[in-house]
C-alpha cells in the first residue's frame, strides 16, 4: 500500500523521534511528510510505533492511502520529485 504520512507535533524531541521512525519506512519528501510503500504488516508496525511515540492530546499524525492507479498522478511543482528507494526493510 502506498501511504502519505504527515504529522504536526509541537514538541521538538517527540517530533524528532517520529521523523526518525518514519525514515525506517519511507522517503522524507517535505518537513513533516513522508511517502511510504508498505506491506500491511509493516503499516501495522509503523502505526503501533507512532502511537507509542506521540501525545494524542497535542500531536496529529495522518495517513493518506493512495491506490496504485493514483500514484502516477502525483504531481509536484518545484524541486524534483523524490522517488521511493525500494525495498525498505523494517527491523
Amino acid at each position: 500500500m502506498f501511504v502519505v504520512v504527515s504529522y504536526d507535533i509541537p514538541d521538538d524531541p517527540r517530533r524528532t523521534r517520529v521523523c526518525e521512525t518514519l525514515k525506517d519506512y519511507g522517503a522524507h519528501i517535505q518537513y513533516s511528510v513522508f511517502e511510504c510503500d508498505l506491506k500491511a504488516q509493516d503499516f501495522r508496525k509503523l502505526h503501533q510505533r507512532l502511537r507509542r511515540l506521540i501525545d494524542p492530546a497535542e500531536d496529529n499524525v495522518r495517513f493518506y492511502f493512495l491506490c496504485r492507479e493514483c500514484q502516477p498522478k502525483i504531481e509536484a511543482i518545484g524541486q524534483p520529485r523524490l522517488e521511493l528507494r525500494r525495498p525498505y526493510y523494517v527491523v
